[in-house]
């Protein structure tokens, strides 16, 4: 049985390499140029693939996403009725927790501010609260979101984190569900969002929930960071939002519509720091490495590990 590596906007010859690196005695197949006979295709390693690709496959068992996110496959009618395997790579969570630990750590120490005194030639000291008295509030306790929490927590800051489901994480206060979402927005100073894309947290993070974000922070106002998925947040509300004060300031990583359009107005915003979606690129071999082990593993016992919920999207 057929591996078929079905990309959009990549390179598959790279992918398909290393997968024949890993399973030299397997047809290794990819969209559209070398599909074959669909009928022989087991496996679908896929980004951003239409799904008429991956429903031409009459016998496919499994498909993994090549990468953090599933929203790409989630979002799309007509998948065909088989497992999803998200993929959990080490490489990646410390990717991501580096990224956020950086904003983070960026807004603490005041660094737009500094950035803006350089311009000018201005050399004044600014007041420095401790970490301790910042509250980031991560929207998303998953992998990568614990993880991140855990960074930031051994950096002091005063973390807590929001999920739909309740979760406990050692040192990190945990809220959930609608009922405790205002009571989670209102401690935090620092909105760090690390959901999935879901019908549910589509435009989640709109002018109201930013809004009702904690104004009494040390910070002066409310900072968000968006590192998950652009549509989790209402674009024109950050920029309603970073031009009127509702925000103090920003770091996006992810965007609505990708890449970022010239004529956006956020490319303006001075207190919004921005990054072409490179917060946690995936390591291709790790990511290949990972997939090799769980064919393996289910061809041996039929189990897979980090299934997708599809109503959850994790």
């Amino acid at each position: 049985m057929a591996l078929l590596v079905a990309v959009n906007g990549w390179d598959t010859g790279p992918w398909v390499a290393r997968l024949k690196a890993r399973f030299p005695d397997r047809d290794i197949r990819s969209w559209p140029d070398a599909v074959g006979d669909p009928a022989n295709i087991r496996y679908a390693l896929a980004w951003k693939a239409p799904a008429e690709a991956l429903n031409a496959c009459a016998n496919l068992e499994v498909v993994f996403s090549l990468g953090a996110g599933v929203d790409h496959l989630l979002g799309q009618k007509n998948l065909p009725q088989v497992p999803i395997v998200r993929v959990v790579d080490p490489d990646l969570t410390a990717r991501m927790s580096e990224w956020i630990a950086l904003q983070v750590l960026l807004h603490h120490r005041q660094h737009l501010a500094y950035a803006a005194q350089q311009r000018e030639k201005v050399w004044r000291e600014l007041t420095q609260p401790s970490a301790r008295d910042l509250r980031v509030g991560i929207l998303g306790l998953g992998v990568l979101g614990a993880d991140a929490a855990d960074v930031l927590k051994r950096l002091g800051f005063n973390v807590a984190g929001w999920s739909r489901s309740k979760k406990a994480l050692s040192g990190i206060d945990c809220y959930a569900g609608d009922a405790e979402f205002d009571a989670f927005l209102a401690r935090t100073d620092v909105l760090v969002n690390l959901l999935p894309l879901t019908a549910e947290t589509r435009g989640l993070v709109n002018r109201s929930v930013l809004e009702r974000l904690a104004r009494d922070g040390v910070l002066g106002g409310p900072v968000f960071i968006n590192a998950g998925r652009g549509g989790s947040h209402v674009e024109a509300d950050l920029v309603a939002a970073l031009q009127d004060g509702t925000l103090k300031a920003a770091s996006l990583d992810v965007f609505e519509t990708e890449p970022l359009a010239a004529d956006s107005p956020l490319w303006d915003c001075e207190n919004a720091i921005l990054t072409p979606h490179v917060a946690a690129d995936s390591d291709p071999e790790a990511i290949s490495d990972y997939v090799a082990e769980q064919i393996r593993r289910f061809e041996a016992d039929g189990t897979l590990e980090n299934r997708v919920d599809p109503a959850r999207g994790y």
